[in-house]
């Protein structure tokens, strides 16, 4: 007879520590909702929230070493992305040490014998845009044509890593 007695206190507590039931009545849908604050789409449209400024990209600026360093990390990813007869867990383990954490887990799932091209036939030509010194996108030639690779980094010292191969348009 005590378990059912113990189990009815324990119901009773849990039902007393539990939240009350939201008694609050629903919106009136013909209320109109209108912003605290205008709204920005764009980082270059304005600032982001009110009183926010554009943010800076002081010290990470383009310079011949930022572009060197970009070009031989495009042209080494895609060289260990080319590789269609490697084994997949090798070729997702070479390839890793090039990528952002987003595109490792992107290209885990990609086995290397899907990719059309085998190798690369020139060097990495760079779409700086001045303003932005975190991204770059690279064209990368093969013997399948041209990919083009999104490079980012987090600071001026920062490596470069490729988040996105785009293979060539057919």
């Amino acid at each position: 007879m005590k378990k059912p007695l113990a189990l009815i206190a324990v119901a009773l507590l849990c039902t007393a520590c539990a939240p009350a039931a939201n008694t609050t009545p629903a919106p009136d849908e013909t209320t109109a909702v209108t912003p605290s604050a205008p709204v920005s789409l764009s980082v270059s449209s304005g600032p982001q929230a009110p009183g926010g400024t554009v943010p800076a990209t002081i010290g990470i600026t383009w310079d011949e070493a930022s572009k060197d360093a970009a070009i031989d990390v495009a042209e080494q990813a895609m060289a260990d992305f080319a590789r269609p007869g490697v084994e997949e867990r090798q070729w997702a383990n070479d390839l890793a040490r090039w990528l952002t954490p987003q595109a490792t887990a992107d290209y885990s799932a990609v086995d290397p014998v899907n990719i059309p091209a085998s190798r690369v036939t020139g060097p990495a030509t760079l779409n700086v845009d001045e303003a932005n010194g975190y991204g770059v996108m690279a064209a990368v030639s093969t013997d399948a044509g041209t990919y083009t690779l999104q490079l980012l980094r987090t600071g001026k010292e920062a490596p470069w890593k490729v988040n996105r191969f785009t293979p060539p348009s057919s």
